[in-house]
C-alpha cells in the first residue's frame, strides 16, 4: 500500500467492513488490548480509591496523572526509535509482564499492610513507562496486521473492544475493591498473563526492519514529521489541549464520594460511564464508518465533549452525571477514531513507532498531565468549578484550531 495516502482518496466499497475479523493477526491483537484495558482500568479504580483514601487530597489524586504522564515525557524518543527497529509484538509482551508485576506487587502491599501513598506513586511511575512503551508500539502493529483499506474499521471496531473493556473493567475493580482490596490487582495480574498469551500468539508475514542508523535526526524524525503535516499536528493537538482543559473525569473520586455520595461502587460506574458511550459510538463507527466532512465532525465532538464536562461538573445526581459521561465519550470516539486513522494512513511504517510515540506523548500529556492540572487547581477552586472552567477552555480550543488548522476542519474521508 501507499502509505503517504492522502484521506481524502476515494473510499472502498463497504462489503470490505466485515473482512476485519477475518485476521487472525488482528483478533490477537484486539484480544490483547482488551485483557490490558480490563487489569489496567480495574487497577485505575483501585489506585485511585487507595489514594484519596490515604491522603484525602485532591492534588494527591492529580499527582497520580503526574507520575503517569513523567515517564512518558522523557522516553518519547525513546519508545519511537525502538519501535521502528525492533519486533513490536517483544515490546508490547515486555511492557505487559512489567505491568503484570506491578499489580503483583500491589496487592503484596496490601495484603501485608505496608502500603503507603509512596508506593502507590512509585508503582504509578512504572505502569507509565510501561505504558509510554506499549501504547504507540501496538498502535504502529495495527496496520502491520490489516490492510490499508480497512483500517478505519480495524481502528473503530478495535476501540469498541475496548471500551467495553473500559466499561466492565471499572465497575468490576469497584466492586472487587469491595469485596477485598487486594482483589483488583489479583485479578489484573491473571489478565494481563493473558494478554501475554495473545501477544504471542501473533503472526504476521512482514516485519519492520530498520531502514537508517540512529542519528539525532532519526530520534528527532518523528517529531519533525509531524510538524511537517498540518493534518496530524492539528489532530492530535486538538486533543491534548482539549482533554488537557475538560479533565474534570480525574476527580470522579471527589465527586462520587464529596459531591455524589457513592461508595467504591459508584466511583466504579462513573469510570465506566464514559466508556459506555464510546461502545456505543465505535460500534456505530465500525458499522457505519465516517464517509465525510471527517475534520469538522472531529471538532465538533471536541466541542460536545466541552459541553459534557461542563454539565457533569454541575450534576448532584449520579443519574445524570453517568447520562453525561457517556456523552463525553460517544463524542470523545469520534476524536479518536479520526485521528488515529490521520496518523496511521498518513504515516510510512518505517517512521509509524516514531510518529505513534509522538502521538502517544501528546495523548498522555491532555490524560495524565491533565488529571494534575485538575487536581491542583481543585485543590483551590474545588471540583465544581475547576470543570466548569476546564469545558470552557476546551470550547475555546477548538474554535481557535477552526482558524489555526484549517486544513484539519476540510479534511473530507478517512479511507485510503
Amino acid at each position: 500500500m501507499d502509505n503517504t495516502q492522502s484521506p481524502n482518496s476515494t473510499s472502498p466499497s463497504s462489503s470490505a467492513i466485515p473482512s476485519v475479523l477475518h485476521h487472525p493477526a488482528y483478533l490477537h491483537l484486539a484480544a490483547s488490548r482488551v485483557f490490558t484495558a480490563l487489569a489496567t482500568q480495574a487497577m485505575t479504580i483501585a489506585i485511585g480509591w487507595i489514594i484519596y483514601d490515604l491522603t484525602q487530597s485532591a492534588f494527591a489524586l492529580g499527582f497520580v496523572g503526574f507520575c503517569q504522564f513523567l515517564p512518558r515525557f522523557f522516553l518519547t524518543l525513546v519508545v519511537g526509535h525502538v519501535a521502528d527497529r525492533f519486533d513490536r509484538r517483544i515490546i508490547v509482551f515486555i511492557c505487559q509482564v512489567v505491568q503484570m508485576l506491578v499489580a503483583v506487587w500491589l496487592a503484596w502491599a496490601l495484603w501485608e499492610g505496608w502500603i503507603t501513598s509512596t508506593i502507590v506513586f512509585i508503582a504509578v511511575t512504572v505502569l507509565g513507562a510501561a505504558t509510554a512503551f506499549q501504547h504507540p508500539t501496538s498502535t504502529a502493529l495495527l496496520p502491520n496486521v490489516v490492510p490499508a483499506s480497512i483500517l478505519q474499521q480495524a481502528v473503530a471496531t478495535a476501540t469498541s473492544l475496548q471500551q467495553a473493556a473500559f466499561i466492565i473493567g471499572p465497575a468490576a475493580g469497584g466492586l472487587l475493591y469491595g469485596v477485598d482490596p487486594t482483589a483488583p490487582f489479583l485479578i489484573s495480574a491473571i489478565l494481563l498473563a493473558i494478554a501475554c498469551i495473545n501477544v504471542a500468539c501473533i503472526r504476521i508475514e512482514r516485519r519492520v526492519v530498520p531502514r537508517e542508523p540512529v542519528t539525532l535526526n532519526s530520534v528527532f524524525a518523528g517529531i519533525t514529521f509531524v510538524r511537517s503535516r498540518p493534518i496530524i499536528l492539528g489532530a492530535i493537538s486538538l486533543d491534548l489541549f482539549a482533554v488537557l482543559l475538560g479533565g474534570a473525569t480525574a476527580l470522579m473520586p471527589m465527586f462520587a464520594r464529596d459531591i455524589l455520595h457513592a461508595g467504591p461502587w459508584g466511583l466504579g460506574f462513573l469510570r465506566a460511564a464514559p466508556a459506555i458511550g464510546a461502545l456505543v459510538m465505535a460500534v456505530l463507527l465500525a458499522r457505519r464508518p465516517l464517509r465525510k466532512n471527517v475534520g469538522r465532525r472531529m471538532m465538533i465532538a471536541c466541542a460536545v465533549f466541552g459541553v459534557a464536562t461542563i454539565a457533569f461538573s454541575l450534576s448532584t445526581s449520579i443519574v445524570f452525571s453517568v447520562a453525561c459521561l457517556a456523552v463525553l465519550g460517544a463524542a470523545d470516539t469520534i476524536s479518536v477514531v479520526v485521528r488515529s486513522s490521520l496518523v496511521q494512513l498518513m504515516t510510512p511504517d518505517e517512521m509509524r513507532g516514531r510518529v505513534s510515540a509522538v502521538n502517544s506523548l501528546f495523548i498522555g500529556t491532555s490524560n495524565q498531565l491533565g488529571e494534575f492540572e485538575s487536581g491542583l487547581l481543585a485543590g483551590f477552586l474545588g471540583p465544581v468549578l475547576t470543570g466548569v472552567i476546564g469545558g470552557i477552555g476546551t470550547l475555546v480550543v477548538v474554535a481557535l484550531w477552526f482558524r489555526i488548522f484549517p486544513e484539519l476542519a476540510r479534511v473530507k474521508s478517512l479511507e485510503g
